[in-house]
């Protein structure tokens, strides 16, 4: 895809990476939150649930309106091509289904620190373990999507959705781990 070798690399990743690097970042989230911060366990839960919904939400939206944004400039659509087109041209490229630490530990920075800066302290560990959880879900169940077949009906049901989205209409069933809000803002199949 990439001319410059480096490049290149830099934008392929093994499914395994993102569990590497971010299952001892939520463990030590929750384990702040637990034995430092002594947050109640009511709140922890609950700042669990806010996290989950949290992550939804914000994969409905970069995949709708980022992932799928429509470029007007050359570069522009350069720029998409490399983010997301490439997925939708080849979406069975296995070093491709899952977002490279280049991206994601940035954009995950990003969402911490918006959290730290927005939410109650007792409320923050908890909320981006849970948020950093549903981004794991969202990329190894994306990548087992593209690669697995199931037996399980909820399994099943959700990788129809997104060969929809692949194959049928790339302007609907834009969330990958849950069809929520595709559901809530009409744009399921």
């Amino acid at each position: 895809m990439f001319k410059n070798g480096l490049v290149e690399n830099l934008s392929k990743v093994h499914f395994s990476v993102p569990l590497i690097i971010y299952i001892p970042v939520i463990g030590f989230c929750c384990w702040n939150a637990l034995e430092i911060l002594h947050v109640d366990l009511l709140i922890f839960f609950a700042s669990l649930a806010g996290g989950l919904l949290f992550w939804t939400l914000t994969e409905y939206v970069l995949h709708r309106f980022i992932f799928h944004y429509e470029a007007k400039t050359e570069w522009g659509k350069k720029l998409h091509f490399i983010f997301h087109g490439i997925h939708h041209d080849y979406p069975n490229d296995a070093m491709r289904l899952v977002m490279p630490p280049s991206v994601s530990i940035p954009l995950s920075a990003f969402f911490y620190f918006m959290f730290r800066m927005t939410l109650p302290a007792e409320y923050v560990y908890g909320f981006f373990s849970a948020f950093m959880t549903g981004y794991l879900f969202y990329d190894i169940s994306h990548y087992a999507l593209h690669h697995r077949n199931f037996q399980s009906s909820f399994w099943k049901k959700l990788k129809q959705h997104h060969m929809l989205h692949h194959y049928s209409d790339s302007t609907k069933g834009y969330g990958v781990s849950s069809a929520l809000w595709d559901k809530i803002f009409k744009s399921d199949f």
